[in-house]
């Protein structure tokens, strides 16, 4: 495509993207490198063009792969002196591959518990057993109308169906009426108006708030921060709205764990790519009389873990086939073994040097890993 473009008949005197002036023998500009063409476009140009810049990436992605799976270290040394348009761009393909990564991790994650329904009686009558005399199915019934179904429910959730329906009429009453009493009496134990609230200090006023709105979510039910703040009779400042909403964000959770778990895995290729910055300034002091300065490091950094999803992602896919746990274990043992050999050909020392130092970063790495997913964690589920 590129060649019927660039026949003469199309060539112009001035590039088109920068306005330099050419000659008719120029096929690219010399300033930008875009095409000299006065063609119009066509869809054929269009398509063509399009695949054929797919087709140039696949084949530095392939050049890139290659070198990366089996010479490591050398990808980033080529790098760092200049040998740079024959390799994808580390930042790039390192996003390109933690993406693929964690779409398989997704399929590994078992997200389907379920979680215990709240029960209707009306629609759910296995409680009310065969055989159960017509009088005690009535005071059952009674129950129901006379207290909360939140209460009714953590009952069940608590002993089960098969054991309330071997319990006596008079053990199911006390159990519910004490799950009631008990809602009521957090709520109301725990209530603190907004006055008595100001005059704390900031984590007892915090501590005070989480343990009063979970009450009353608890025993109400009610999600909407507007309506519960209004009821407690708080002030309405964006900030007891938005902790009433991490209280109800946090009851959702424990229902549907299986929802916080989708968000903060879909972030972990960005909180890692932020991650890495820090872990590549604790490699930096660790090889500080190396000629290497802080990015070259990072250059480092980034091909390591891109190696990583490369290897785990590839367990996984084997995991799955086969159903087997021992494709990840055989890659734990072959991604230490790459990083040290990387390690080694990178910065280019010995091998009791490198053996001590790769030592000490892996410890580096999982104390700040912990720390890196603390801080994660606090901060989905506070924007989620």
């Amino acid at each position: 495509m590129k060649k019927e473009r660039s026949i003469m008949q199309y060539r112009g005197e001035t590039c088109l993207n920068c306005h330099l002036p050419l000659d008719l023998s120029d096929q690219y500009c010399p300033n930008c490198g875009q095409l000299n063409s006065t063609k119009k476009l066509s869809f054929k140009d269009f398509f063509e063009e399009f695949f054929s810049g797919v087709f140039a990436y696949d084949s530095r992605f392939q050049r890139t792969l290659r070198v990366l799976l089996f010479r490591p270290g050398k990808i980033s040394k080529d790098y760092i002196n200049g040998k740079r348009m024959r390799y994808a761009n580390p930042f790039r393909f390192y996003l390109s591959a933690s993406i693929l990564f964690f779409l398989l991790f997704g399929l590994t994650v078992d997200l389907n518990n379920s979680n215990q329904a709240e029960v209707d009686f009306e629609d759910q009558p296995p409680i009310f057993a065969p055989g159960l005399p017509d009088a005690e199915r009535d005071s059952i019934r009674e129950l129901i109308e006379e207290n909360s179904l939140d209460s009714i429910n953590k009952v069940l959730s608590q002993r089960g169906m098969d054991s309330i329906k071997s319990l006596p009429l008079s053990r199911i009453q006390d159990s519910i009426e004490t799950e009631a009493d008990s809602i009521t009496e957090n709520y109301l134990d725990n209530y603190v108006p907004q006055s008595e609230i100001d005059t704390m200090h900031f984590w007892n006023a915090n501590k005070t708030r989480i343990e009063l709105y979970s009450a009353f979510l608890d025993q109400t039910r009610i999600r909407n921060s507007e309506i519960a703040i209004d009821s407690l009779r708080h002030e309405h400042s964006a900030y007891n709205h938005w902790l009433y909403k991490k209280v109800v964000d946090f009851d959702t959770f424990k229902e549907e764990p299986n929802l916080f778990i989708n968000y903060f895995v879909s972030k972990l290729p960005f909180i890692i790519f932020f991650y890495l910055p820090v872990f590549a300034l604790f490699i930096w002091l660790l090889y500080l009389r190396r000629p290497f300065n802080y990015m070259e490091h990072l250059i480092f950094a980034f091909h390591t873990q891109t190696m990583f999803f490369i290897l785990y992602g590839l367990a996984i896919l084997v995991k799955i086939i086969i159903d087997s746990n021992w494709p990840v274990t055989a890659a734990n043992f072959i991604f230490l073994f790459y990083l040290y050999k990387g390690m080694r050909f990178f910065y280019g020392q010995n091998r009791v040097k490198t053996i001590l130092k790769f030592l000490i970063l892996n410890l580096i790495f999982f104390i700040l890993a912990i720390i890196a997913a603390i801080i994660s964690l606090l901060a989905s589920f506070s924007i989620y």
